[in-house]
């Protein structure tokens, strides 16, 4: 059975092919160094867990999009939208949840048998980890067939 092995590789390569992404990491999110500035944006993600169906798998995962919020040093200007690129980078990162929720849905990853499956969560953040950034976090199901045979 390599249905672990295919997932993470799947959602490793998608979301590195985004224009929007230049790093993509797995695992536990507090390892990776996210003081330095060349690795966003960063998308990151988590295997929750796995259920198993029968003839196939339901995997939960967590993906955690994110960029850096630069501040001008410039004075405020405009009230709504402040003095940094918080609303660009939350609108971006969004775009490359959009971007993997669509292949999964109706795109190429479908075609090759990864299933969204419920309705996946999208919850927005700042400043959730030292350095200043913004993002989303994405909660979704991915049903993939199980290919272990019985002999």
């Amino acid at each position: 059975m390599k249905g672990f092995y295919n997932i993470t590789t799947k959602i490793k390569e998608t979301l590195a092919l985004d224009a929007f992404v230049n790093t993509v990491t797995y695992g536990d999110i507090f390892e990776v160094d996210l003081n330095k500035q060349d690795i966003f944006p960063l998308s990151h993600f988590i295997v929750n867990n796995a259920t198993y169906l029968g003839s196939a798998w339901q995997f939960s995962l967590s993906v955690i999009c994110m960029d850096i919020v630069d501040e001008s040093k410039e004075a405020v200007t405009d009230k709504f939208l402040g003095n940094n690129n918080e609303q660009d980078v939350l609108n971006t990162q969004l775009a490359v949840i959009n971007r993997l929720l669509e292949l999964l849905r109706r795109g190429n990853l479908r075609d090759e048998l990864y299933e969204l499956t419920g309705t996946p969560n999208v919850e927005p953040f700042t400043d959730r980890f030292e350095n200043k950034v913004a993002g989303w976090t994405l909660s979704l199901d991915v049903l993939i067939p199980n290919d272990m045979t019985i002999c």
